[in-house]
This record gives structure tokens, sequence and C-alpha cells, in this order.
């Protein structure tokens, strides 16, 4: 349930709050006063493409605050939700949900939970054959999820037996490529992701194998020989011997000679295991070429060009299994078909089982419509699923029943949708009618009002409209004014009591605010509007 509206710089609207409560609210107030700009502000907080012209002339922006209780209102909880929407004169609109930032798509999330819009042209959408399909699938609570499921279905069976390659020829190419490729690649033995590197440093040491021989046997020669690098350490060492102030400096010498004894062993162990082997520098030159060239073809990497090797052998082994692939899939899609068909046929059946219950349950709501005369029939296509689904109208005694689209006029379309509405009693809490009454008036007015009271037991109801037969039946009443301010028009909005209510059917019943048959002839309206409640 709507609870309270916040609306700022939108149109006419410098500021506006409104507080809702349950059953039937009218917004009423003369033409161009901003009555449609309050179910403008309410569509934009549930997902409404934003319009920058909207914004009020000299404003920024315009902001919409909207706080909902989104439970029954006799078993709430006390949670509510706010949404808000901002809508700047430049650039994109901002959505919010309890205050932080969201998406549009989840304030049309939650505007499917909280309201149904009716706005001034929604009754020409039910001309659509898809709408009137979806009237008889809610009227008939016709479970469309196996249909689906299997349309579903069917789709992906046939994308695999298409990705599986349908022309022989072209399978018999792919077979020769992809066997190809993997010989090639199963003959290279490729199994470590590293191995072009290890190979690199391997080759690097054996093509200087004698330069790097001859570099260590220099390096031993000038540490080890005699006169080298550990006789003047010896000398050095001998000479400092037992001498005081060169203790520390006695003992880092012996470290010293140690280190270099150990050095010269390492140097010439390196240097005599280096073995210039021409034979295995010829072959790891070889595997480098032949990893180069796996690279150049199958990826940037060696780890490329192994994950490679497993795709090809999967769509290699895939394609020469293709009989029996397309042999199991053929199967499946013949019982998808199957499963298709079935489907079909329920949904069809139960669609032309409820066809005879929603026309009868229209008609019956009609008559309630001042339209007591009219009979509604609706038809179901006899191919299933019954989706050429099509509501007639015979609006008086005597004609033949026409598709809606050829035979009702404005005000019979407008009532025709209100009685669907009151049939489909399932929905949201907040029910929003913008001048749904548009093209009636008389005793057709009393009755569209009256049964407006009666969805409003169920659900709140917003309801814009010119008549005050109409208006006379909500049990709370909003005038929407607008006056010049400076160079600029203003609307403003005031809840109204009873007495104000009296003066403000009066206008709508005469046009002016000073007229006492008129404030008598709304008094009465009240009266009977509240005696025929339900």
């Amino acid at each position: 349930m709507l609870i309270e509206l916040a609306v700022r710089n939108l149109g006419v609207i410098e500021e506006s709050r409104l507080l809702f409560g349950r059953g039937m609210t009218a917004l009423t107030g003369e033409t161009g006063a901003g009555k449609t700009l309050i179910v403008d502000a309410i569509e934009l907080l549930v997902g409404a493409r934003a319009d920058s012209t909207l914004v009020r002339p000299g404003a920024d922006e315009a902001v919409i605050e909207g706080r909902f209780a989104p439970g029954d209102p006799d078993e709430s909880d006390g949670s509510e939700v706010v949404l808000a929407r901002a809508v700047p004169r430049n650039g994109r609109s901002r959505a919010y949900v309890d205050g932080r930032l969201a998406t549009v798509a989840e304030l049309a999330d939650w505007g499917r939970r909280l309201i149904d819009l009716h706005g001034q042209h929604a009754h020409q959408s039910l001309l659509s054959t898809a709408v009137q399909r979806e009237v008889l699938d809610r009227f008939g609570a016709i479970d469309l999820d196996d249909l689906r499921r299997a349309r579903r279905h069917l789709v992906e069976l046939d994308a695999e037996l298409a990705a599986l390659g349908g022309d022989e020829r072209a399978r018999a190419r792919e077979i020769d490529l992809y066997r190809f490729q993997v010989d090639e690649l199963d003959a290279a033995h490729l199994e470590d992701p590293g191995e072009d590197h290890a190979l690199d440093a391997e080759e690097d040491l054996l093509a200087d194998a004698v330069a790097h021989q001859e570099a260590a046997a220099a390096a031993v020669a000038a540490l080890a020989e005699d006169a080298g690098a550990l006789d003047s350490v010896a000398v050095a060492l001998s000479v400092l011997a037992g001498r005081g102030p060169f203790t520390d400096h006695e003992q880092r010498l012996r470290s010293i000679s140690a280190e270099l004894s150990e050095l010269v062993a390492d140097v010439r162990t390196t240097g005599e295991s280096i073995d210039p082997d021409p034979e295995r520098l010829d072959a790891v030159r070889s595997r480098r070429q032949l990893l180069r060239e796996l690279r150049r073809k199958y990826g940037d990497t060696l780890a490329e060009v192994i994950d490679y090797a497993t795709t090809a052998r999967g769509r290699l082994a895939e394609l020469e299994g293709h009989d029996a692939t397309a042999a199991r899939l053929d199967s499946e899609r013949t019982e998808a078909l199957q499963a298709l068909t079935d489907a079909e046929t329920a949904i069809g059946a139960a669609r032309r089982a409820a066809a005879p219950g929603l026309a009868m349950a229209i008609t019956t709501r009609l008559a309630d419509l001042a339209m007591d005369k009219a009979q509604v029939e609706v038809s179901v296509g006899s191919v299933d699923p019954g989706d050429d689904v099509e509501l007639y109208l015979a609006a008086n005694p005597g004609s033949p029943a026409l598709p809606l689209a050829k035979t009702a006029s404005g005000g019979e379309l407008a009532r025709t949708m209100l009685a669907i509405r009151l049939v489909l009693t399932a929905g949201p809490p907040t029910l929003v009618f913008d001048e749904v009454d548009a093209g009636i008036g008389g005793e057709a007015a009393v009755a569209v009002g009256r049964a407006l009271a009666e969805v409003a037991g169920d659900h709140q109801v917003l309801v814009v409209t010119h008549l005050p037969q109409v208006a006379a039946h909500a049990d709370h009443q909003v005038a929407i004014t607008k006056h010049d301010q400076d160079d600029t028009t203003v609307s403003q909005t005031s809840t109204l009591d009873r007495d104000d209510r009296v003066v403000e059917l009066s206008r709508m019943l005469s046009g002016t605010l000073d007229s006492s048959t008129a404030r008598r002839h709304a008094a009465e309206l009240l009266d009977q509007a509240r005696r025929a409640r339900p």
C-alpha cells in the first residue's frame, strides 16, 4: 500500500506531500492542474522511462519519493520500503531503494509487486491478442511453465544438432583438420608448460660450453696455483699470527682461506661437469624450434598450446562420434517434440475450458457497469496451445458479437477493462486508475464509481477522475489546484474534508464554486454513495 508520496519540481508541481489511506482515494481538479502528474510520479517510482522535459522550469532536477507497506495492510508487520527517483534536467536519472543506490530494473521489480497502473490509454492495450490471452490465462490460473520449459528444451537440442555439423562433407573436412592437429600435438608430447624456459637455459649452457670450461680453469689457476690468491692469504696469515693487535684479523684471514679453498673446489667441479655435447645442443635447438612452431599455430604460450590440444581432442572425438551423438539427439528431440505437443494440448484445452467462464464473469460485471444488455464471448483458436485468444462484445441486444477493436466505443472499452479488473481480483495491493472513466457519464459513471469502491474493499485504489459521480464514491478525496506565482504556474494538493468535498464536487458538477443548487446536488451524491457502499 502506498502510504506517502512526496513530489518536488515535477511539471507544475513545485512541492507536494500526500498521505494515502486504505480504500479509494479520488484525485480531482481542473484540466491541467497536475492530476496526471501524480500518476506520472508514481510511474517514475516503479521504473518508468524518465523524461527530462518533466523537470519544472528553473529547477535542476525533479525528485519523487514514495513510502510503501509491502505486505497485507491487515496483517502488516510494520515493514516499509522507500523508493525514490531523481530526474535531472541533464544526464541520467538515479534510483534509490531505502536510501541506497539502485537500478531502474530494481524499481520496476518493486513496482510489479506493489502497484498495478491503468493509464489513460491502458484500455487500448486490451485490443491486442497478447493482452487478451494474458487475461484468459490469469482468469483460468493456467500454468505455462511446462510449455515454456518444453520450448526451451527443443531450442537447446536444435542448437546442439546444428553444432554437430549437419553437412557430411564439411564434417569430413573438419575431422581431417582436427586429426592433423591432434597428431601433430600428440607427437610433440607436451607435458610441461615451462619446458621452453628450461630449454632456453640449457641451450645457453651448451652453446658456450668450451668457453665456460676455459673460464673455470683460468679462475682455478688464479686462485690455487703458485703465487695465487690462496698463497697470498697464507703469507698474510703467517706474518700476523700470534700478534695481539691483529687477533681479529687473523681469524678473518683463516675464514677467507677456508672460503677460497671451498670456492676453488666448486669452480673446478662445475667446469669439469660441463660437457660440450654438440648432438644434445642440436636436439635442444630442434625442440625449441618445434615449440615455436606450435605456439605460432595454437597459442601464445606453451600452456595455451596444451589447452588447445585438449580442446581439439574433444572436438575430434565429438565429430568422429557424430552418428551416435546425432542419433541420441534425434531421439531426445522426438521426446521433446512430444512433450511440447502434450504441453500445448493441455494448455489449449485449459484455455478453451476457461473461456466460457471468463466471458460469463465479464458479462456479469458489465451489467454492474450500466451495460446490462452486453454479452461477451471469448474465442480460443483451434490450433494448440490456443494462442489466438480474442474477446468479442455485443454491446446491445440483437447486435452480433464482434471483436472489441471493431465494436467497442471508448467508454465501452474503459468499462470492459474495469470489468476485467473486477474479475481478476488478484493483483498488487495498490491499483491506480488514470481517467479510466473517460467517455462515460450519467448512470454509467455512477456504476463505475460503485465498481471502483467495490475494488477498494480488497485493494488500495487511487483514481484520477473528472466525474463527480465517481469521486463521490471515494473514501478520501484530494484536490489538485493551480495558480500563478510570479511568472510561473504552481500546482498544489490538499486533502478534503466533507465540507470541502461538497464544494469540490459542486465545482465538478457546475463549473463554479458558489452554486447552492450544485452544492445540494453534491451533498446528495456523497450521501447516495455512502449508502451504496458495499
